[in-house]
């Protein structure tokens, strides 16, 4: 199937591992331009770029300049050009102390690197996009409309990014830029499943191997399983190409049927 993406840029963030690179290999095997930003190149990352059009740029997004340094690089990159924006970047710590234990730093390093790191980068790439009619698709999480004490700023920067993202929708759809959501639910990535990720983290407290952890966050699923970096990268490639081009301010669930309400 042709998803009318061969020749197109794109501009991914949090492109170094999980999701991010999933989305960046997708991208290139599509014949897209990809700038890939991220705090520090992988071994994996620096591999993709070595054999297909995709350039790692450094950028902190945690920064208030990061996300405009990052879009001006990656721009200056692909040609003054800019078709596609993927908001990927993202962190959780689960807050094994309850709410009580979360400070006001905490508030604000979830704040920053879940919802105005994707503000940030969309306000700088906007113009690019707004020249040739593009897309923004923006990965979201299944907290955003299912809170949890666990993960209680994690929920609430992603339960605002959603409702940034179906606002700026309104705004720009008429102007020729499409923006949609992904809702991932767990995905097999080192947020997970890696050293210091959820899994080892939640296991510590509990005294749980990791691997229980895991089997346990996807009990509740129809599928029993966690969904794997290149499905979502699927769904990436599907919102940001023509074939959906009448779709907008959706938001697409991946989660094997975790939220089981219409």
């Amino acid at each position: 199937m042709d998803l009318a993406l061969s020749g197109k840029t794109a501009l991914v963030t949090g492109a170094s591992r999980g999701i991010g690179l999933a989305v960046v290999r997708a991208l290139a095997e599509e014949g897209v331009s990809v700038v890939a930003g991220a705090r520090g190149t992988t071994r994996e990352l620096a591999a993709l770029a070595e054999t297909s059009r995709v350039h790692p740029v450094t950028a902190d997004l945690s920064t208030p300049d990061g996300p405009a340094a990052l879009v001006e690089a990656g721009t200056a990159l692909l040609g003054g050009r800019l078709d596609i924006l993927v908001n990927n970047v993202g962190g959780v710590r689960p807050r094994t102390g309850g709410f009580l234990s979360v400070t006001d730093s905490d508030w604000l390093e979830a704040l920053t690197i879940n919802f105005l790191a994707a503000v940030r980068v969309t306000r700088a790439a906007l113009p690019y996009l707004l020249e040739n009619g593009g897309s923004i698709v923006t990965i979201g999480s299944v907290n955003s409309s299912l809170p949890d004490p666990l993960v209680v700023d994690y929920s609430a920067s992603k339960a605002a990014l959603a409702n940034f993202s179906k606002a700026l929708s309104k705004e720009v759809g008429p102007r020729g830029v499409r923006v949609n959501t992904i809702s991932p639910g767990p995905v097999a990535t080192d947020l997970w499943l890696g050293p210091g990720g959820v899994a080892e983290t939640v296991g510590g407290v509990h005294n749980l191997a990791p691997e229980d952890v895991a089997k346990g966050a996807v009990s509740g699923t129809a599928t029993g399983r966690f969904t794997r970096p290149e499905e979502v990268a699927d769904l990436v490639l599907l919102l940001a190409g023509g074939r959906a081009a009448n779709m907008t301010g959706a938001d697409v669930l991946i989660d094997g049927g975790l939220i089981t309400t219409m």
